[in-house]
């Protein structure tokens, strides 16, 4: 996609999200302009958490990152 509300952002899922499946919320994001990566980095956006997450949330947290529950990741969505 070229376009989209989240173009040039990086997320990473971890843990597990009460309503979407990682491989729904990965679609939601990339159809919505974003890129989705397994690890954290420095060049990670947001960090999507849910129930369970683990040491990427730690990492994200170590680093600054914004952390994002599902809620918030589809208020992100809708914009």
């Amino acid at each position: 996609p070229s376009g989209g509300p989240l173009v040039g952002q990086t997320f990473v899922l971890t843990g597990t999200l009460p309503n979407l499946t990682r491989e729904q919320a990965a679609e939601q994001i990339e159809a919505a302009g974003g890129k989705v990566t397994d690890s954290v980095s420095k060049k990670t956006s947001y960090v999507v958490a849910g129930e369970k997450a683990g040491s990427k949330l730690t990492k994200a947290q170590t680093l600054g990152i914004t952390i994002l529950d599902e809620a918030a990741l589809l208020d992100l969505l809708r914009k």
